[in-house]
């Protein structure tokens, strides 16, 4: 598990590292990843998500050699949050050419 930030750039989401970080050399030996986001405060207001799928690496970018970037290709993405009337979990899941599924669990 590694902190990281994530940014919308030129269409891709991305993530960047420290040049030879155990990050980027994680990611560069098995591409597959997972992104997960949580509001923090234990209330679940807007749900929790998690995207994951695999990494391509950018190695045109201006800071090629000084820094890794990879753009994330998303292959799942799921969203978890607490039904309006809080009784029961959400659960939607989108994968790519898939309609997006919901589940409720109590």
């Amino acid at each position: 598990m590694s902190g990281t930030e994530v940014e919308l750039a030129d269409g891709h989401l991305r993530i960047g590292s420290m040049w030879a970080a155990v990050k980027a050399t994680d990611l560069q030996r098995d591409g597959r990843f997972a992104l997960h986001a949580n509001p923090g405060d234990g209330s679940m207001t807007g749900g929790d998500a998690k995207l994951s799928g695999v990494v391509v690496e950018v190695l045109d970018h201006p800071d090629a050699g000084k820094s890794h970037l990879f753009d994330l290709d998303i292959r799942q993405v799921v969203l978890t949050s607490v039904h309006s009337d809080g009784d029961r979990l959400v659960i939607s899941v989108w994968r790519p050419d898939h309609a997006v599924q919901h589940v409720e669990r109590r």
